[in-house]
């Protein structure tokens, strides 16, 4: 069983799909940290210095009665929240990602098409006689003067 194990786990597919696990974790901290820190703050300064990320609706309140200007601060106070701005955050993330491999995906099946293109017509063939190269239209060969069925 452990022999089957390792068969299995060293299989190129499994060992491809676990480096695109880590790549994919990678990638998702760096558009986590682009969303966070590199497009919600000009966003929320156009939206007259809103911070997603502290958008919450309070559904009871906590130890520490409310309002809370913070997220952070109503959690600390132990009250439940809707925190909507974290969702917003999160959905910008997706869209990033999903459009990265949108892009990734195109390319690949761009990549693919282009491998896949059709062979040229064939322009010559095969004297049946002497096995020279001649038109593909010829009725009679060039080099041994045999007549050919016509193409």
């Amino acid at each position: 069983m452990l022999k089957e194990f390792k068969e299995f786990a060293m299989r190129g597919n499994v060992v491809d799909m676990a480096v695109g696990i880590i790549i994919g974790g990678a990638f998702g901290t760096i558009v986590k940290s682009l969303v966070n820190d590199v497009m919600m703050p000009p966003i929320g300064l156009l939206l007259g210095g809103v911070d997603f990320s502290d958008l919450f609706i309070t559904l009871k309140e906590g130890a520490v009665a409310g309002p809370y200007a913070t997220l952070a601060s109503a959690q600390s106070a132990g009250a439940v929240t809707v925190s909507y701005g974290l969702f917003i955050n999160a959905v910008i993330s997706f869209l990033i990602v999903a459009f990265a491999v949108f892009l990734l995906i195109r390319g690949l099946n761009r990549m693919k098409r282009e491998e896949e293109a059709p062979a040229a017509a064939p322009t010559d063939k095969e004297c049946p006689h002497c096995l020279s190269r001649i038109p593909i239209k010829a009725t009679r060969c060039a080099h041994c003067t045999s007549e050919l069925a016509p193409a």
